[in-house]
């Protein structure tokens, strides 16, 4: 096979969550171990570090990557979803997997993958985990793609486990509360291994707590030790100051992140690299942690977080798509100067809906679309629930279509935003 034929054989042949939900979701580890122990166990081979959390996983795992680039170490990055190439998920300082060892890797364990029927997601861990081993990496920022407990990447023995936040998504997997789902999230939590819990949520913290305390992990809470001040966005960038004890421990970061949301993810990554420094041979110095912050999207290629597509009129996209992610999203927005606002706007089939029109703005004309998978919702589906929260538009055949009406109606002075899903996000950019 060649490289498309590759990748038509794992979309179609394997169960993948984008397309399919919650039927995806294997409930043990037990493919993954299968997968991992025929490669030798490469997860063992390099030192790592597991991500998890409802929102700024991503976000966070790209930081800690573009940090440790920064400071010299050869630095895996494992994510998910891709936006536009499939080879994102898998990277080395920055650079894709290449096409001809996804089609090596993959003609390799046909027999295996045929046998053993796992996931798209599973087959994906075992290659980034044997992709980082081959190429010896000296530590791997590993992003859980579902939960924790169960997801694929919990295998892994880490230097440090990291949990952004917990907020309601993916209920129908992990639970109906915050608590739950920070049940699911702890899975993640490893016997006397620190772990960094991002923001200290009143559901959420007991879970966390009594989860380390089980296992003997120290932890802590980055928004305890650490506070954000002073924000300005200049220059596309976020420039912030971070407080410890009342006094400044970082003056004037620079993010090219620009989302000011990512003032949280910016404090987790910071005290998870404090605490690395102290209990592990991972160390940062300032002047990395500078220059990683601020170069993240061109050390990792990260896409989709407020990012600005044009100018003239000013087109931005988010990839924020549930309750807690559409609040910094709006929150954004209120603070971009605009004459009218466009909001180019899909989701999938199973979110909860209502929670995130709920929160729109009412002040927009809408452009409704349906994602190209089968998740995604139809446009007039989406429509015809929306008019019930005030958000008046109309609905078109793809999220191009419903893109380039928006720009092309749009006066110089106006804002197009471009959001609500993942994949509406990928199909826009």
């Amino acid at each position: 096979m060649n490289y498309q034929q590759t990748l038509d054989f794992l979309y179609s042949k394997l169960p993948m969550f984008t397309r399919v939900g919650a039927a995806a979701f294997k409930k043990d580890l037990t493919n993954t171990i299968i997968l991992c122990e025929a490669l030798d166990n490469p997860q063992h081979k390099f030192k790592s570090i597991h991500v998890a959390g409802t929102n700024g996983k991503g976000s966070t795992s790209h930081m800690l990557a573009a940090v440790l680039q920064a400071q010299g170490y050869k630095t895996g990055l494992y994510t998910s979803p891709h936006l536009k190439d499939f080879r994102e998920r898998i990277r080395i300082n920055g650079k894709m997997i290449s096409k001809s060892e996804v089609v090596l890797f993959v003609k390799e364990q046909q027999k295996l993958i045929e046998k053993t029927e796992p996931s798209f997601f599973e087959v994906t861990v075992a290659m980034a985990f044997n992709h980082f081993a081959k190429h010896q990496v000296d530590v791997a920022v590993i992003e859980v793609g579902l939960g924790g407990r169960l997801d694929s990447t919990n295998i892994i023995t880490p230097q440090i486990s990291v949990i952004t936040n917990i907020s309601l998504d993916h209920t129908n997997m992990l639970g109906n509360s915050l608590a739950e789902i920070a049940g699911e999230k702890a899975g993640i939590i490893k016997k006397n291994i620190p772990v960094v819990i991002g923001e200290t949520q009143e559901e959420s913290a007991p879970v966390f707590f009594k989860k380390a305390k089980t296992e003997n992990a120290p932890i802590v809470f980055a928004d305890q030790v650490l506070t954000a001040q002073n924000f300005k966005i200049r220059n596309s960038k976020l420039s912030l100051s971070v407080y410890q004890g009342g006094k400044i421990k970082y003056k004037e970061l620079h993010s090219d992140l620009t989302g000011i949301y990512q003032y949280r993810n910016i404090l987790t990554v910071l005290e998870t690299l404090t605490v690395l420094n102290e209990k592990t041979e991972i160390k940062t110095n300032q002047e990395s942690i500078y220059k990683g912050i601020s170069q993240v999207k061109k050390q990792t290629g990260l896409q989709g977080r407020w990012q600005i597509l044009s100018k003239n009129p000013l087109v931005i996209c988010d990839t924020g798509h549930n309750e807690a992610g559409i609040t910094e999203v709006v929150k954004n927005i209120s603070q971009t100067p605009y004459r009218k606002l466009h909001v180019v706007f899909g989701m999938v089939n199973d979110k909860d809906i209502s929670k995130v029109l709920s929160l729109m703005p009412k002040n927009a004309t809408y452009y409704f679309c349906k994602p190209n998978l089968e998740r995604g919702l139809a446009a007039d589906t989406l429509k015809e629930q929306a008019v019930a929260f005030g958000l008046k538009g109309n609905s078109y055949t793809s999220v191009l279509e419903a893109k380039a009406t928006a720009i092309q109606v749009a006066d110089p002075k106006d804002l197009v935003f471009i959001g609500g899903s993942t994949f509406v996000v990928a199909e826009a950019i």
